[in-house]
């Protein structure tokens, strides 16, 4: 899975990408800059949830969520932010939080990895 590391991608997707909200997980999704470049994701907690350890924990729990859904999407970058409900979250509900996003998004199967089909 490759992830957004640099803050100036990060920063573009974040203003010029749609976002969706869900109790659980805040998600914003933006096409990739050109045909070529790569799916990406980025994970994200912000301080204000908690120390480290909670922030470090939520994201592991978006991670798994994105793994079992088949995260990237081809064409598409993502920024997963996690929410205070999003630790305690058990994995079922997160992966059906995250594909009620996607499909809010209007993320169609076809764009998903080899293996992953009929999930969203």
């Amino acid at each position: 899975m490759q992830t957004i590391k640099s803050h100036q991608d990060f920063e573009r997707v974040f203003t010029q990408g749609k976002r969706l909200n869900h109790p659980l997980i805040r998600m914003v999704i933006c096409d990739c800059v050109s045909e070529g470049d790569p799916a990406r994701v980025a994970f994200a907690a912000a301080k204000r949830l908690g120390n480290a350890v909670v922030r470090n924990r939520s994201k592991r729990v978006l991670r798994e969520a994105a793994r079992a859904c088949c995260l990237p999407v081809e064409g598409r970058e993502i920024i997963l932010f996690a929410t205070p409900r999003t630790r305690t979250a058990s994995p079922g509900d997160m992966q059906a939080a995250l594909q009620s996003l996607l499909r809010r998004a209007h993320v169609s199967t076809s764009g998903l990895k080899d293996g992953c089909e009929g999930r969203v």
